[in-house]
């Protein structure tokens, strides 16, 4: 029976030779992240479901990644912490990155952050998850966030779970399934200079609205699709989640098996790579051409309100923010300093990158002969910790957020109301090209006018 990449997945998973689209399957389970938001949920639940002497499953298979509330003062979110660490040393947790440098404020960058050696800290989950080896081809992974959706991008199944669902698969290494219809979304041609992976998954979206695939898997390729390095098609997947999709996902390729046998411990069994039959049943398909496409943002309040950079010419805007697991990477700020190399921006912006490897890219990565933390010194950037930052909003004193009704251009995945602080913040979405151009120019700029000099 012929199948798409997502349906080969839940079937290996589930014990079958074969799944359909609306089956409920009762799968295993590789890899369960949770972060400190929904950690200390989750393991209430686990608890009183198996008891209080209950262990995990399996205590390899289990990542505990502290990221979105660390740089705070607020005791309750250094209260989640605490609780994530003494279940850890309780279950014996293998893969727990523990922010030892939680201080009070975040103003300044802490002390601790200046030496990333001396702790385990690693940084936002979606990012650090396969920088540390913990996304493979042809596994189903499973988090506390919305947008696990995110590895995908590494050909296996991934999907955000709530802190019940969770709290059940710490015990049992097993969750029902209902397999997903598919989508595929094919982007034919070159990727021009001036797109990111952001353009085409705001493109998407704004085409299909944010219900439009709605617990549906995105799948997607073409030419374009595979030119993408493994941070821009983790920006794809990413939102998939904000289309309402189950899971997105790209086929691997060799620049996937590069990137994970790279990360790969020295023991680690070769990935299982799935490819979808070339007659699988898709719900719905969409051929794009990549060159046809702008510079694309999303207007407030919604990922789905798209429009191009272009159109949106008039509008000024007090702050630039280039960060999280969507616009936080290395190949988004290698993209940002292409265009802020010799210049200075003209609002406030914040450099604030996902995890501690990124940072450390900041100053290994160069542009025009110079590293990529140079020249956003030089363009008069401030530069982060490495954390989700304003991303979430969070408590008061998170580093960037927004405390007034800025307008405020973001590569971050989300533009809802109160998001990334003030509820009355007009937040516009963009690729880091285009964050960055703006950031130059005051207003909302297509990137194409500042690469062409």
């Amino acid at each position: 029976m012929p199948m798409t990449i997502t349906e080969k997945i839940l079937a290996a998973h589930a014990g079958r030779d074969s799944v359909r689209p609306g089956q409920t399957v009762w799968c295993d389970v590789d890899v369960l992240m949770t972060h400190d938001v929904c950690g200390p949920g989750s393991i209430g639940v686990f608890r009183e479901q198996f008891g209080a002497d209950a262990r995990v499953w399996d205590p390899t298979c289990v990542v505990i990644v502290p990221d979105h509330y660390i740089f705070t003062a607020e005791p309750r979110a250094h209260r989640n912490v605490e609780i994530l660490r003494d279940f850890v040393r309780e279950q014996g947790i293998e893969h727990y990155y523990d922010p030892d440098f939680i201080t009070a404020g975040c103003e300044g960058i802490p002390p601790a952050y200046e030496d990333p050696a001396a702790t385990s800290y690693r940084g936002v989950c979606h990012v650090a998850l396969p920088q540390n080896g913990h996304t493979r081809p042809g596994e189903l992974l499973l988090g506390t966030d919305s947008h696990t959706c995110t590895h995908g991008a590494f050909g296996a199944f991934a999907t955000g779970i709530g802190n019940t669902e969770a709290g059940f698969v710490l015990g049992a290494g097993k969750l029902w399934l209902r397999v997903p219809p598919s989508m595929r979304f094919t982007f034919n041609g070159a990727m021009p200079d001036y797109l990111m992976a952001k353009d085409l998954i705001l493109h998407v979206i704004g085409e299909i609205g944010v219900d439009g695939a709605t617990y549906a898997a995105m799948e997607f390729d073409g030419e374009a699709i595979r030119s993408l390095d493994m941070d821009e098609r983790c920006t794809i997947c990413n939102m998939a989640i904000e289309a309402g999709g189950k899971n997105g996902i790209i086929a691997a390729d060799e620049t996937t098996l590069a990137y994970v046998r790279d990360r790969a411990a020295d023991d680690a069994p070769e990935p299982v790579v799935y490819e979808s039959d070339a007659d699988a049943e898709y719900a719905a398909t969409y051929t794009l051409d990549a060159g046809a496409l702008a510079p694309t943002v999303a207007r407030p309040h919604s990922p789905g309100n798209r429009a191009t950079a272009g159109e949106l010419s008039d509008v000024r805007i007090d702050r630039a923010y280039i960060g999280s697991c969507t616009g936080g990477k290395t190949a988004d700020f290698a993209a940002a300093a292409r265009v802020l190399a010799g210049r200075e921006v003209a609002v406030e912006t914040f450099i604030v990158p996902a995890t501690t490897e990124v940072d450390a890219d900041l100053d290994r990565v160069q542009v025009d002969g110079q590293s990529l933390r140079a020249i956003f010194a030089a363009a008069g950037c401030t530069i982060g910790p490495a954390s989700c930052a304003a991303c979430l909003g969070g408590p008061a004193d998170t580093f960037g957020r927004a405390n007034e009704p800025l307008t405020v251009v973001s590569t971050t995945n989300r533009n809802f109301p109160g998001r990334m602080g003030h509820k009355e913040a007009q937040i516009y979405l963009a690729s880091p090209l285009t964050a960055a151009a703006s950031a130059v120019a005051g207003r909302i700029t297509d990137p194409r006018d500042s690469l062409t000099r």
